[in-house]
Order: structure tokens, then sequence, then C-alpha cells
């Protein structure tokens, strides 16, 4: 590890290399790994739980005065009161971990006052290292990194995730897609957060919307992203998005385009979006259930004519 990193931003390096040793130790025969059901969809194994201890081990080792917000524990561990509160997914992509598919990553991020100052997001299967500290640059492996100059949406790769537990909305979600996809050229759907946030930090991706997800998901990422020029933010462009469960990022021109895409679909749009959101849904939903009647394409082909 480098002597010029912060101190705090190396033990987290530190505490991210220990959980992902177990993870890649844990890969190699992925069948054998426990798994727990938290709800509908949402997983949790026996390694999530490894990887957190060695990481909440490791941070309150060096640090016992801070503070932790951990995705399996919450708050059992670390000080209640500090203004420093480190906030941990050991493993983001825990579906993929456990289908053996190597897309998936541990985040740690620092969070002073509420402002997020260090972040960490390390993938173990391609030992890639992203890192940030605030006003120094994000980087990879010690590479500097920038996010993508392209303006252009059709010029465009954009990340998301599906919803997939209950009580998601799924028609909205769809809806956005709607919006999106004939006008980018890919969407991708990897199922890892954290790293979809370091790929748009590093110009692989261009751009990302999520709903639904939790501050351990995007606190190191986004701070990775706005390190690396771009911007992060809820789907209206409001920066104070970490615990509102809807996230977008992109370089400045393409965030730009998502937020006019996609504001009308935030929590936070106006009365006027919402209802117009409503309704659209609601068409498509009484389209969808008039169509098996109207759709003859799985009739009984008729009787040839003797």
């Amino acid at each position: 590890m480098s002597s010029t990193l912060h101190p705090m931003l190396n033990v987290a390096i530190k505490a991210a290399r220990a959980a992902g040793a177990l993870i890649n130790r844990a890969a190699l025969d992925v069948e054998s790994v426990r798994i727990a059901q938290k709800q509908v969809n949402d997983f949790v194994t026996e390694t999530d739980q490894a990887a957190e201890k060695a990481i909440i081990d490791t941070l309150l080792t060096a640090y016992p005065g801070h503070g932790i917000l951990a995705e399996e524990t919450g708050k059992e561990f670390g000080a209640k009161d500090s203004d420093f509160v480190w906030i941990i997914d050991p493993l983001d992509g825990t579906t993929n971990f456990i289908h053996g598919l190597p897309v998936y990553c541990v985040s740690i991020a620092l969070a002073v006052k509420g402002k997020i100052e260090h972040a960490v997001v390390y993938d173990p299967s391609r030992n890639d290292l992203f890192t940030a500290t605030r006003g120094r640059g994000a980087f990879l492996n010690d590479r500097r990194i920038r996010v993508s100059k392209r303006a252009q949406l059709r010029d465009c790769l954009i990340s998301t995730g599906f919803p997939f537990r209950q009580g998601d909305n799924f028609k909205a979600h769809m809806a956005m897609l709607t919006d999106v996809m004939p006008r980018v050229a890919g969407v991708r759907t990897p199922g890892a957060a954290a790293l979809d946030l370091a790929y748009v930090a590093a110009g692989f991706n261009d751009g990302f919307f999520h709903t639904g997800l939790s501050i351990w998901d995007v606190a190191a990422g986004s701070l990775l992203v706005t390190e690396a020029g771009g911007l992060v933010g809820n789907f209206t462009g409001e920066a104070d998005f970490l615990e509102q469960r809807e996230c977008m990022a992109g370089n400045p021109r393409v965030y730009g385009h998502l937020v006019s895409l996609l504001g009308k679909y935030s929590q936070f749009a106006g009365a006027g979006d919402k209802a117009g959101v409503r309704q659209a849904l609601a068409e498509d939903s009484a389209a969808a259930e008039a169509a098996p009647a109207d759709d003859q394409t799985d009739a009984e082909p008729a009787a040839p004519q003797v």
C-alpha cells in the first residue's frame, strides 16, 4: 500500500483485501457455502458474515472510537456517537456470488459528520482496487481514473439493476427502461451496484440508475464517481441521495440527459409528473390485460380445406 495515501484509506484497503481473500477462498467451492434468505430473493451467506467480521475487526483495531454501519450487523459494533462512521457492504452482489458469477465486490466508505471522505471498492475476482479520498481524485490500481467524455446518449452504455424484492415497483422500472433503452447504445445489469458506480468512475459505463438501494450499496461508489469528475444524486438531480433509495450517476452531460428522462419517476418529482407516470402505468397495465383476449397468435390453426 502506498505511503502517500491517507492513513484511514490505507486501513480501509487492508480491510477490503482481508475480506476479498475470504471471498476468493469461498469462491473455490461456492456450492458448499451456507446460504440463508433474508427475504424473497435477498440472500446472505456465511461468506458475507465472515467478510463483514474481518472488515470490522480491521477497522476497529485501528480506530476503536469510530462507528460502524454494516449491511449484516447494522450499528451493533463500534462507537454509537462518533462523527466517524464506516459504511460497509462486505459482499455486494451476493446473488452473483452464490451462482459462481464473478461480478461482486467489497465496498467500504468512511463518512465524517455525514459526508463521505474515503472510499474503497474491491473486486477480489479480478484484484481490481478502486479508491478515492475527497479532494484527491479516484484511482484504479494506483492509476488515476476519469469518467467518460461521451456527450450523446446514443453513444452511451448505461448500467442498472432490476428490482428483486417484494414491494419493489417493477412496472415503474420497466417504464424507465422503455424510456432509456431506445436512446442509448446499450443497457447492462451486472448485479452489483457498488461495482457499477466504480465502472462509471473509470469510464467503463457512461451512466447508472437504480432504485431500492441502501446506503452501503452506494456510499463508496458515489465518492469514486465525484472524484473522477462525474455527478451522482437522485433522479431529480439532487445530491442529497444516500438514504433516499434512488441513485443516478454519470459524466456531467450524460447525467443531465438521464435527469431529463428519469426525473419524473423520482419520489421527489412534481405532482404533475407523478400523475403522468401513474396514468401511463395504468394504461400499460390495461393494455397488457386486454392483450390476451385480442391475441390470435396462439389460436388453433384453421382446418385445411378439402
